[in-house]
């Protein structure tokens, strides 16, 4: 089994503790990764561009002035797209742009970037560390003391929100409720900081 190594607040090593093989892989397909990263990241897109073609914008479809004669160049309606208030040429319209992944293809993708974080011990578990009242000073502190290479991911339960409060603030830091967490989340970081009851939640399935 990999293991992680537990610490407290001042970063001191407290252990390690055994993750199941069933949450990581030692594989690192990164085709697999990039087409799970992109479809999360295009789920989250709100598809509600819009333009207005030549044929939807207000304006006459009449000819302004005869073919030949005038001097001027030929035209034959208002609301073309050089013109001003005429339409858009190719407008982008509103759609949907999420596509499917399969489930067994995320689920592996999850476990290969979680993997890999683990494989290159940069994973580190927070035990013995609660937070009475949101502390931005303490929590900057004990990222601190972990010596961990930014961006870092930090992953709370989703009862912890004194915990999530206190670490939302830090630069170079995302913090998610573990339920929450996406393969892009993994692929984003360099290391992870995981609380003990979000790592419970982890092994137990509920992420």
């Amino acid at each position: 089994m990999p293991a992680i190594t537990k610490i407290n607040e001042t970063g001191e090593a407290l252990g390690e503790h055994s993750i199941a093989d069933a949450l990581v892989e030692n594989e690192c397909n990164i085709g697999l990764l990039h087409e799970v990263v992109r479809g999360e990241l295009a789920a989250r897109r709100r598809g509600t561009a819009s333009a207005k073609s030549r044929g939807q914008v207000a304006g006459s479809g009449a000819k302004p002035w005869r073919q030949k004669g005038t001097g001027r160049a030929r035209i034959g309606s208002t609301r073309v797209p050089h013109w001003t208030h005429g339409g858009v040429a190719f407008p982008p319209m509103p759609r949907d742009h999420s596509f499917k992944v399969n489930k067994k293809a995320r689920a592996k993708a999850f476990r290969m970037a979680l993997g890999n974080l683990v494989g290159n011990d940069c994973v580190r578990v927070l035990s013995g560390v609660d937070f009475d009242a949101p502390s931005t000073r303490r929590a900057a502190g004990i990222l601190d003391a972990c010596g961990l290479e930014a961006p870092i991911l930090v992953m709370a339960s989703p009862n912890e929100i004194n915990t999530l409060l206190s670490f939302r603030n830090l630069a170079d830091t995302r913090v998610l409720p573990v339920n929450e967490v996406e393969v892009q989340d993994y692929v984003w970081a360099r290391s992870a900081v995981v609380t003990e009851a979000a790592l419970s939640m982890l092994e137990g399935g509920e992420s």
